[in-house]
């Protein structure tokens, strides 16, 4: 597959992109790259459950923060293994074989056609999960439409400026927004079966950054005011410094009790259904290991 003008994110670069070449943002090729496919239990109750998600991490990111806990793979191509369409919907059988809740797509944005196509092989008998960091384009998740069953976006900034300044996205607010209200349209409100793993459904995700909080007090508010019934909020207390951040000494340290307990409250007077993550995950001990486990060819 070659995409002769890739506009698959809102960067909109119109990049040359083949299989295995791209000079686009994200600089990946069309086939999709993975660094590690295998059971994750540090997501959301709901989503990881006792079992396990299906977590497959590709390579290459289209916001690429300052301060990306994957930073590994989402700023060095040369992370992860390319595989066909067909070697994906493999290896999505392969996690479901061993128990996995779902199939978990983290950061795919860059592979959303070879996805469709590795989706289109055989149905899966899990939901898939588009685990993404909000900034999407209304056309590629158009091609996902009826494809996804639970979408997992972050919601990072309510600040274009901030936004700019360590993601490189200064129009992140308003794609996010409407990234956002997409994604609750195709799955609706969350659906759980008789033991708690979501069916379908979209649980919005916010992570407070140290010294940010009207950052995230804003974000918190735009979500109160725009959410559907029944789509859930997950707060995140998990940074911890790492990426690029040395350049930004407001990041060089984890978020306070105080900080923390002054969003979460604010996220309870709002009356905002979901999940808030313990201060205790901000530990780089909850970052998997991005060395090929699970990513076999056949």
């Amino acid at each position: 597959m070659i995409l002769q003008t890739c506009n698959l994110c809102p960067r909109q670069c119109g990049a040359l992109r083949t299989e295995q070449e791209g000079n686009g943002f994200c600089r990946m090729g069309t086939l999709p790259v993975v660094a590690r496919a295998a059971l994750h239990y540090w997501e959301e109750p709901c989503i990881s459950g006792k079992k396990g998600s299906g977590a497959v991490f590709f390579t290459g990111c289209t916001l690429q923060c300052v301060f990306c806990q994957n930073y590994q793979i989402s700023t060095q191509r040369a992370v992860g293994k390319a595989l066909t369409p067909r070697q994906l919907s493999n290896l999505f059988f392969r996690l479901i074989d061993q128990g996995a809740n779902n199939i978990n797509l983290v950061s795919a944005t860059q592979f959303v056609p070879a996805i469709v196509e590795a989706l289109s092989f055989k149905p899966l008998p899990v939901p898939v999960v588009y685990n993404s960091g909000g900034y999407e384009s209304l056309e590629t998740l158009h091609m996902l439409d009826g494809l996804i069953q639970i979408y997992l976006p972050d919601y990072k900034y309510h600040d274009n400026q901030l936004a700019h300044q360590l993601s490189g996205a200064s129009d992140y607010v308003e794609r996010s927004h409407a990234a956002i209200l997409e994604m609750e349209r195709q799955t609706g409100p969350c659906q759980m079966d008789a033991n708690g793993i979501l069916q379908k459904g979209t649980i919005v995700r916010h992570l407070l950054l140290p010294g940010h909080t009207k950052n995230s007090i804003a974000a918190l508010d735009w979500l109160a005011a725009n959410l559907s019934k029944g789509t859930l909020v997950s707060l995140m207390g998990q940074y911890t410094p790492c990426g690029h951040v040395s350049s930004y000494p407001e990041l060089m340290r984890k978020v306070t009790v105080r900080e923390y307990r002054k969003v979460q409250q604010h996220l309870f007077d709002l009356g905002l259904d979901g999940y808030v993550q313990e201060l205790s995950s901000a530990k780089k001990d909850y970052i998997p290991a991005f060395d090929l486990t699970g990513v076999e060819t056949e």
